[in-house]
């Protein structure tokens, strides 16, 4: 079945994959519930915590009657991956589980997702949704400059890109003179990146006489990973003369093609069949309804080998009350724009200050004091890390505090796999508090 989308200056139809974001909502209602009750079965079985949240709370899979009685279930949180790590929220065997994904911790050892043959079959089908909603079609080059191995972003993208039946560029990250060339070169058409890169590369473009309007072929950006405004969709537009569109994802749900903007911008368009959205008040942790502000909550529907129940993404937003004019059926949430607890995205990863704290106490000679300080060079994110030392450390030679910011930069680096400059300062100058203090500056 073919949808006409008005999405679409050409008038093509939207590719069949696309039909889900259609479908009646009380169609979608009653397969939300079907799934959900599945899904909980296959947990309850199957992951011990899960179990033994349920019987201490006095629920069993047989009470899940209605989606409003997803709020008798529990949350799942970041910490149950790292407490459980590598495979103790696995709900399939390990003979059915064919890929890992993985994403940082804060002490180092990385939260471990694990997918099955079908998992992997319908990541590739929401990242193909997800793509057919921004208007790429058969006909078009797409340039993949998130990262692939471990990170989701690279390979989410790839396979979508190429179910659509897309040529498709692999090139990851870095090298911006090779990513300048062979998107000439090869007439790119759509460019899957982080905004702030892209804006790098118009920047670096310029320098070297490259006008994106001109002299490029693309016509759509796909960018997520980081947070970004509506001003920066704008600069990026008039920039480059490109459709940016939002893509929207965490690791511990799928990766990529979790929701997506069309064109109106309206809010990201949740692919609502494989994942259920929830409002919840971060500090009462009750449900709240569509409209108000709240944590974002996704429970995943159809994942078998890590499924998620209650995933608390920590991040806050709103779930939007009017339909989108391009027809689609599925549910909105407004763009994020904070977060209910300390992590921070820097570059397209994501970091806790404690990360960057495990780096610094690993590294002798510095005091346990310290100050995180993000800004923009441009349009890139800078990681500036200002340290205590002891007067007498400050008093050594210039080459040996070199060695000493390097090493610290190094065993940052090792942590979080970003590049910071590091700033050694006087004893006692840095701010103190009885409190909680708080240590990040984010000048963005």
């Amino acid at each position: 079945m073919f949808y006409q989308d008005a999405a679409h200056d050409d008038n093509t139809p939207v590719h069949p994959v696309s039909a889900p974001d259609y479908m009646p909502v009380d169609q979608m209602r009653a397969l939300q519930l079907h799934r959900l009750q599945g899904m909980v079965r296959q947990v309850y079985e199957n992951v011990s915590l899960t179990r033994k949240r349920m019987d201490e709370r006095g629920v069993r899979p047989e009470h899940i009657k209605s989606l409003r009685d997803i709020a008798l279930l529990p949350f799942s949180v970041k910490d149950d991956l790292r407490d459980e790590y590598p495979f103790g929220l696995f709900a399939s065997p390990m003979n059915d589980i064919v890929r890992f994904h993985c994403s940082s911790g804060t002490t180092g050892k990385p939260i471990v997702i694990g997918s099955t043959k079908n998992d992997i079959i319908l990541w590739q089908q929401v990242c193909m949704r997800a793509l057919a909603m921004c208007g790429v079609r058969s006909s078009d080059i797409m340039q993949v400059t998130y990262g692939y191995g471990l990170f989701t972003g690279g390979l989410g993208m790839h396979y979508g890109g190429e179910g659509l039946g897309c040529a498709v560029l692999p090139i990851s990250g870095g090298n911006t003179d090779r990513q300048l060339m062979m998107m000439r070169d090869m007439g790119v058409t759509v460019m899957a990146c982080t905004p702030s890169y892209f804006l790098h590369l118009i920047d670096e473009g310029h320098k070297r006489g490259i006008d994106f309007r001109t002299d490029t072929k693309l016509r759509h950006g796909i960018f997520g990973a980081e947070p970004w405004t509506e001003e920066m969709r704008v600069k990026i537009e008039q920039s480059s003369g490109i459709t940016a569109h939002d893509i929207y994802g965490l690791t511990e749900i799928c990766g990529p093609g979790v929701a997506n903007d069309c064109q109106y911008h309206n809010g990201l368009h949740i692919f609502e069949d494989h994942f259920y959205p929830e409002i919840i008040d971060p500090a009462t942790l009750e449900p709240l309804p569509d409209g108000e502000s709240g944590e974002l909550v996704f429970t995943t529907l159809t994942r078998t080998g890590t499924p998620m129940l209650r995933y608390r993404t920590r991040d806050i937003s709103r779930i939007n009350t009017k339909p989108c004019e391009c027809g689609r059926t599925i549910r909105t949430f407004e763009r994020v724009k904070a977060r209910s607890d300390d992590m921070l995205i820097i570059r397209g990863v994501n970091v806790f200050p404690s990360q960057i704290e495990t780096g610094l106490l690993k590294v002798e000679r510095v005091l346990p004091h310290y100050m995180i300080v993000i800004s923009r060079e441009g349009d890139l994110d800078r990681l500036e890390v200002q340290v205590e030392v002891t007067s007498e450390t400050l008093s050594d030679d210039i080459k040996s505090l070199e060695k000493l910011k390097a090493d610290i930069a190094q065993s940052i680096r090792h942590i979080i796999n970003i590049s910071a400059v590091i700033t050694l300062v006087e004893p006692n100058t840095l701010p103190r508090s009885e409190g909680k203090l708080c240590r990040v500056k984010d000048l963005r």
